[in-house]
C-alpha cells in the first residue's frame, strides 16, 4: 500500500502578497498586482508591465539583508517562503526528525541576471567583422561577479533551502517552464509515497522580469501589450485576450507523509491524491491543438486520485491569457468532464498575479487548498467579453462561495510538459 501525503505548512511571495493569507484576501477581492515594470526601464519595450514583488525582503523573514544581498531573487523568494511553510508546519520544533528522511525538491528558474555588464561586454567587442570574442571574454573577466553569476543558476535555491533547515536527504531541481514547481509537487510526492523520505519541501522560483526575459518573450509573442491598462491586461478566456502579464514570486509546501505528520501532531492543510505528468510531443511553444497532452493529464491525475471527474469541484487552471492555452484548455476540461464541463467551475488566478512561470504551479496549489479550507473559489477578473471557444464557467470577476472537498490544478509548459495535481480535503 503507498503511503499518504500531505500538507503540513504552506508559505509563498508573490505580487498580491508576502504571504498566504494576505495573498488569498487579495485573490477573494479581485485585486490585481499587476503594473507598470519598476525592475528595470522597460520604456522602450513593447511590453511595459509586469507582476513584481514590491516592498518586500528576506529580513522580514528573520534573515539578515547584508548576508543575502547578492544571492539571487529566486533565492531569497524561495527561502524566504520556505521558512513560512517550515514555521507554519511546526518542523522546526520536532527534534526527532530524521534529518536524511527529509529532502527537497524544487522547480526554479533564473533569479536575476546582470543585463548592464552583458551589454557592455557585446557593445565593447563589436567590430566592423562581428564580435570579438577576445575582447568579449576580456571584458567579461573583469566585469561579471563570480558570485552573482553562480547565485542566478536554478539549481542555487535547492542547496541554501536543504542548509537553511538541515535537509540531508534527496534534493532536485526540475526546471520544465511553467510547469515546474507542479512537477516538482509531483515528483517530491512519489518520493514520499515509496518510502524514500518522510518529509520533503516542495515548490519553486521565478524572476524573469529582467531585459533578457521580457524580449525573449516579446520575440515569442506571448506578452500582452496592453500598456495602458495594466490591471486589465491578463485576461484570461477573454476575447479580447491578447498574451499573458509576466510575475514573479516564490511558493512552498511541507509534504510529509501521513503517519509521520500525525507522530507529531502536525497541522493537516489537505492531501495530494493525485498526480499526472504527460509530454505533448509537439510543438515547443505551442500546445497541441486538440489538447491531447493536457487531456491525459488530467485523466492520469484522476485516475491516479482514484476518483471521477465528477467528484472534482473546482479547476484552477493554467489560464494563461494567450489565445491558443486558454482555448485549448477549455476544450481538453470539456472533453475530461464531459456533461459535466458545464457546471464544473474553472478559473485562472494568473488573471491577477500574472504568470509566475516555473513558481506559479505551486502557488496555485496552495490557492486550491486555500479554497477548500474557507469554500471560496477564487475568479478570473477581466472577464468581460465572451469568447464562442472558452464558454464555460470561469467565475467571473467575483469570487464565489462553494463547498469544496477536491480541486484540480493544471500547469503546462513550453516545451509541452503537462502537469496536474489533485488535492483534496484531508478526512482522516
Amino acid at each position: 500500500m503507498r503511503r499518504r501525503v500531505v500538507i503540513t505548512g504552506v508559505g509563498c511571495v508573490n505580487p498580491l502578497g508576502h504571504d498566504v493569507e494576505t495573498m488569498w484576501s487579495a485573490l477573494r477581492e479581485s485585486k490585481s498586482g499587476v503594473g507598470y515594470t519598476s525592475i528595470f526601464d522597460a520604456s522602450k519595450f513593447p511590453t511595459r508591465i509586469s507582476a513584481e514583488v514590491k516592498n518586500w525582503d528576506i529580513a522580514q523573514e528573520g534573515e539578515d539583508s547584508a548576508t543575502w544581498a547578492k544571492r539571487g531573487r529566486h533565492t531569497r523568494f524561495a527561502c524566504g517562503a520556505a521558512k513560512q511553510a517550515v514555521r507554519a508546519s511546526g518542523l522546526l520544533d520536532d527534534k526527532s526528525l530524521d534529518p536524511v528522511r527529509f529532502g527537497v525538491y524544487l522547480g526554479c528558474g533564473e533569479g536575476s541576471q546582470d543585463f548592464l555588464s552583458f551589454a557592455t561586454m557585446m557593445t565593447s567587442a563589436l567590430t566592423p567583422d562581428g564580435l570579438d570574442l577576445e575582447k568579449f571574454t576580456k571584458t567579461g573577466m573583469e566585469l561579471l561577479d563570480p558570485w552573482a553569476e553562480m547565485e542566478q543558476e536554478p539549481n542555487m535555491p535547492s542547496g541554501y533551502v536543504a542548509g537553511m533547515f538541515g535537509a540531508q536527504g534527496p534534493n532536485f531541481n526540475c526546471l520544465t517552464a511553467c510547469a515546474a514547481s507542479s512537477q516538482a509537487i509531483g515528483e517530491a510526492t512519489e518520493i514520499i509515497r515509496r518510502g524514500d523520505a518522510d518529509v520533503m519541501l516542495s515548490g519553486g522560483a521565478h524572476s524573469m522580469i529582467h531585459p533578457f526575459g521580457v524580449t525573449g518573450f516579446n520575440l515569442l509573442t506571448a506578452l500582452s501589450t496592453s500598456n495602458d491598462a495594466p490591471e486589465k491586461a491578463s485576461r484570461p478566456f477573454d476575447r479580447l485576450r491578447d498574451g499573458f502579464v509576466l510575475g514573479e514570486g516564490g511558493a512552498m509546501v511541507v509534504l510529509e507523509d501521513l503517519e509521520h505528520a500525525k507522530r507529531r501532531g502536525a497541522p493537516i492543510l489537505g492531501e495530494i491524491l493525485g498526480y499526472g505528468t504527460t509530454a505533448d510531443a509537439y510543438r515547443i511553444t505551442d500546445i497541441h491543438p486538440e489538447g491531447r497532452g493536457a487531456i491525459a493529464c488530467m485523466k492520469m491525475a484522476i485516475n491516479d486520485a482514484k476518483l471521477n471527474p465528477s467528484d472534482i469541484g473546482y479547476v484552477n487552471a493554467h489560464g494563461t491569457s494567450t489565445s491558443v492555452n486558454d482555448r485549448v484548455e477549455s476544450l481538453a476540461c470539456k472533453t475530461v468532464f464531459a456533461e459535466r464541463a458545464m457546471q464544473t467551475p474553472v478559473s485562472s488566478t494568473k488573471s491577477m498575479m500574472g504568470h509566475l512561470i516555473a513558481a506559479a504551479g505551486v502557488t496555485e496549489l496552495i490557492v486550491c487548498l486555500l479554497a477548500i479550507r474557507d469554500g471560496v473559489l477564487p475568479p478570473t477578473i477581466n472577464y468581460e467579453n465572451p469568447d464562442p471557444d472558452c464558454d464555460l464557467d470561469y467565475i467571473p470577476n467575483v469570487a464565489r462561495e462553494a463547498k469544496l472537498d477536491v480541486a484540480l490544478s493544471n500547469s503546462f509548459g513550453f516545451g509541452g510538459q503537462n502537469i496536474s495535481l489533485v488535492a483534496g480535503r484531508f478526512k482522516g
